[in-house]
């Protein structure tokens, strides 16, 4: 049976960079639609506090999530040196599409149809899919992609994840400040060799209380134009969520690998929020009897970049192995986790071990 690696990476960071400041003048409701009576400053603060979240990227008014994609992914198939033709399928992980400038979003076409045309892939064999899956998006068509190079479908695919949140945030919700916008994009390849790539994975879906702890909904604002849906996030329960499952998640997948904690360089874990996925990391070393870890087994991108949701492990990923992301790398034939929570509730895991 073939395994699937990493042959080539690409991400692509907008170079619009938004700080604190640029919300100071924000007039902010709590879920209850009541006006919050602060001082700006202070809950700006308390929110860099909690999530570390200092900065953030957002693309241009002319920019669109595909175009997003594109610089990603023709970023990935040059360093994967391949001809683009030869490509199987094009997997494109996004939760609200092609977003235009007033949010509205747009599935059809869809966005890897979208990115297959503007990379002028002309191979009418080379198949589209869209992936849907809350922010662990990406690492779901990772899945997708091993499982169809494993079943001999495919021997190439290119496997992108695109967000612009910033479109599709309500002005008056402080967890706007989270949101931010990116691409990264992998070239994944069939080999005969053993025991590398990807070789344990594991998804759980939690559709029932859950279902609404991530969702479209109006604007806290009362006044708003009530027609308009924003991404709404309950906060606390995610948190709680996340914390009782992700970490058991990822230990069952570093075990069906064979391999305990200590085998793991690196854990890429969506970049939620700082707090968050801290408490994630530690309560999976927790699961193995410590009660302490080295924190450069978890790398961080979001102080810088925000929350860029499909986007935030692939771009990792890329700045980690170009050597863009100081302190850390990865090693030959070393072992990494990937692991993502959002909506749905969603949570998955891979395990890849580099050749």
């Amino acid at each position: 049976m073939p395994n699937t690696i990493i042959i080539g990476s690409g991400s692509y960071i907008p170079t619009k960079v938004i700080g604190k400041e640029y919300f100071m003048d924000s007039v902010f409701y709590t879920d209850d639609g009541d006006r919050i009576d602060k001082p700006n400053e202070e809950i700006i603060n308390k929110f860099v506090e909690i999530t570390e979240i200092e900065n953030r990227r957002y693309l241009e008014a002319d920019e669109h999530n595909s175009d997003l994609g594109y610089r990603a992914a023709k970023e990935a198939i040059y360093d994967a040196k391949i001809d683009q033709e030869q490509i199987d399928y094009i997997i494109y992980a996004s939760n609200f599409g092609e977003v235009d400038q007033n949010g509205m979003t747009n599935f059809m076409p869809s966005m890897s149809a979208r990115l297959k045309n503007k990379l002028g892939i002309m191979n009418r064999k080379c198949i589209n899919y869209d992936m849907i899956f809350g922010c662990p998006g990406w690492v779901e068509a990772m899945i997708l992609a091993d499982t169809l190079i494993k079943a001999k479908k495919a021997k190439l695919i290119l496997v992108v994840g695109g967000e612009t949140l910033s479109r599709v945030t309500d002005e008056f919700d402080r967890n706007k400040m989270i949101f931010a916008d990116g691409a990264g994009a992998v070239v994944v390849q069939a080999t005969d060799e053993e025991n590398v790539g990807m070789i344990a994975d594991a998804t759980i879906c939690d559709n029932a209380v859950e279902l609404n702890y991530l969702e479209n909904a109006c604007s806290l604002n009362k006044e708003a134009d009530p027609t308009k849906l924003y991404i709404r996030m309950h906060g606390r329960k995610i948190y709680e969520y996340a914390l009782k499952n992700v970490p058991i998640a990822i230990k069952e997948t570093i075990d069906k690998a064979g391999l305990t904690i200590d085998d793991i360089d690196k854990i890429l874990i969506h970049q939620a929020n700082a707090k968050m996925d801290y408490a994630m990391i530690g309560r999976l070393f927790k699961l193995y009897g410590k009660n302490d870890y080295d924190h450069d087994i978890a790398p961080m991108t979001i102080q810088q970049l925000g929350n860029s949701s499909v986007a935030t492990i692939p771009t990792m990923f890329d700045l980690i192995i170009k050597g863009e992301l100081k302190g850390h790398r990865f090693r030959e034939h070393g072992n990494i986790v990937f692991a993502s929570v959002g909506a749905g509730m969603n949570i998955n895991a891979v395990v890849y071990r580099f050749p």
